[in-house]
């Protein structure tokens, strides 16, 4: 902050005003630690801005176009006013005025909502909110700060969806028709990941956002998450009503079981988000009940569209895929009285997917309390409790066993790599999740005893 007052003093000796704007501003106002600056300097034109910098050392141009500048060794965003709007079709087709005489009330209408629309004075402490941030972040609620210009890019739709997940904040009612007029189709799928990864990720209530996708009828451009509305439930496991709702409840829980590693993180919001994307496909009603056999097999077409609509990494739809995949496993293997060797196996792939038991056991934990059962309300799971003990027993809660058998092994054996090789190392895998060995040389010759009866 320090080095804000320092060159706020500098440029002010030049004549111009630096304002602090954006979500500093309203993180400030909130009492949210941020140290997310964006600067706008008003009265200097880009050069004399480019000089007051460079006081400070090497100044670095982000987008002269759009009068950004930077000075090198600092994350901070000092920039021009300037109007934006749009030309033409598609994400790309904006112009950019850049102006160093406007006001900051007229600067500010090109921002999206009101809460992300005011400035700070860090030399006098002023807040300047000309568009009424302050009485909605009091009022909670979210608002367009221009109902013109907000529809200009559709990527606003879900940024609204994220910040009422980040800030349990209700849009108001126009805001919400101003969205539903929005295409979020032209989007580059990078923007569409980026804005999902903020709700879920930094979202204390996810529910909020994506309920709010479902009025602002956004989320037709997701269908696999439009299909969980109305998709029936038992009411014996699931008292609080269809798979979407469920779905909400689930992701509201997940938010407490994140542990602040950012793939594990991720994985457990993704994997709640897409845990049952295969009941529209796998519900019926058997003799008047409601039944879902393998939706987690089901689930996993739609789980891999959805995730590939938002150019989702490999490693992150892999691991997504194998939450999704094995999410009623805690559950079933404590009901079922399941033994060593499946705990082991279900270790073992899912490492091989990249997640481990005791990440899968909060996937099923989240899915466990998003109802309205006697054991959500008192937020407890013993089955989870139960399966995470055993695995820790049996060392595999937080990673699966090494492989006891190598490739090395197989070469003071006699054989040489290749095909067989492969063959032979799953089948040594199988034997020791199986039996719990631990010497290679008494693992191999089952191995090959085997293979040989199946030959």
């Amino acid at each position: 902050m320090e080095s804000i007052n320092t060159i706020a003093r500098e440029i002010s000796s030049r004549g111009g005003r630096l304002l602090v704007v954006g979500g500093f501003v309203r993180d400030q106002l909130l009492g949210i630690p941020s140290k997310d600056y964006d600067c706008e300097i008003y009265g200097l034109d880009l050069e004399a801005l480019e000089a007051a910098l460079s006081v400070f050392g090497e100044v670095q141009t982000v987008g002269r176009a759009f009068g950004v500048l930077r000075i090198k060794g600092l994350d901070i965003d000092f920039s021009l006013p300037r109007r934006d709007s749009k030309t033409g079709a598609g994400h790309r087709g904006f112009s950019v005025e850049v102006d160093p005489g406007l006001t900051f009330e007229q600067a500010a209408l090109r921002r999206d909502l009101t809460i992300n629309s005011m400035g700070w004075d860090p030399l006098t402490n002023d807040y300047l909110d000309p568009h009424g941030g302050r009485e909605d972040l009091r009022k909670g609620q979210l608002r367009a700060t221009s109902p013109l210009h907000f529809p200009e890019d559709p990527l606003r739709g879900l940024r609204v969806a994220q910040f009422a997940a980040r800030l349990s904040m209700q849009p108001d009612p126009l805001l919400i028709q101003l969205c539903q007029q929005l295409d979020l189709s032209e989007l580059p799928a990078e923007r569409l990941y980026q804005e999902f990864h903020k709700l879920l990720l930094k979202g204390v209530k996810p529910s909020v956002g994506l309920e709010f996708l479902r009025t602002s009828n956004q989320l037709r451009f997701f269908p696999e998450l439009e299909a969980l509305q109305g998709v029936p439930q038992d009411p014996h496991w699931h008292p609080e009503g269809d798979v979407w709702v469920h779905t909400l409840l689930s992701l509201d829980a997940a938010c407490g079981l994140r542990t602040g590693t950012p793939f594990e993180d991720e994985v457990l919001m993704f994997g709640v988000l897409c845990h049952d994307l295969g009941k529209p496909e796998a519900t019926e009603s058997v003799e008047g009940r409601i039944r879902a056999h393998r939706h987690q097999q089901a689930g996993l077409a739609p789980t891999r569209s959805f995730l590939a609509r938002l150019r989702a990494s490999g490693d992150l739809v892999s691991a997504v895929e194998a939450a999704v995949l094995h999410h009623l496993a805690p559950s079933q293997f404590v009901a079922d009285g399941a033994k060593a060797p499946a705990y082991r196996r279900l270790a073992s792939k899912l490492s091989d997917a990249g997640i481990t038991m005791t990440l899968l056991e909060r996937v099923a934990r989240a899915d466990h309390l998003g109802r309205t059962t006697d054991e959500a309300n008192a937020g407890v799971y013993p089955a989870g409790d139960q399966f995470l003990a055993t695995a820790g027993q049996l060392a595999v809660a937080h990673q699966a066993t090494d492989d006891v058998v190598q490739g090395r092994h197989l070469i003071a054996a006699g054989y040489s790599p290749g095909p067989e090789f492969g063959a032979i190392l799953a089948q040594c895998r199988e034997i020791q999740d199986e039996t719990g060995a631990t010497e290679p040389e008494a693992i191999l010759q089952q191995a090959l005893d085997a293979m040989s009866k199946k030959a």
